[in-house]
């Protein structure tokens, strides 16, 4: 296996860009208070390799394939699209939300558990800012 084919991490992932969440409906919302699948109707898997963080089957095109420059900003938080009573009353339950250039802001809830409401969210933020500060 090559240097650029190392695997650092990887995981499951729902999914969603900031405008597909900003066009969910009060039902929308309500139901993502049961399930998270009802807001982030993109799902697979998530790869940190050693030159690419890869969303597996983010589209019907495929994978969407982030090189650290096309990376803007790694965050974990609730905001207005995606708040404290959707996501649960635990910080656990933060989403990562990451500004990328081919995608715009992208909402992610990686490894979520649905009884605990919790991600390994948190995790994989520091994965993915030590990976961008190489």
């Amino acid at each position: 296996m090559s240097e650029n084919e190392t695997l650092r991490a990887t995981g499951d992932y729902v999914g969603a860009t900031a405008g597909e969440l900003s066009r969910k409906t009060a039902a929308d919302k309500m139901a993502g208070g049961v399930s998270q699948k009802a807001l982030f109707l993109r799902r697979g898997r998530i790869a940190l390799h050693e030159d690419r963080l890869v969303l597996g089957a983010w589209s019907e095109a495929g994978d969407l394939v982030l090189r650290r420059a096309d990376i803007t900003s790694v965050e974990v938080r609730f905001t207005d699209l995606y708040g404290r009573f959707i996501g649960g009353l635990l910080n656990a339950g933060k989403p990562l939300i990451l500004g990328t250039v081919p995608a715009g802001e992208i909402y992610l809830l990686i490894d979520r558990k649905e009884f605990m409401e919790t991600t390994d969210d948190r995790a994989w933020a520091a994965r993915i800012e030590a990976w961008l500060g190489e």
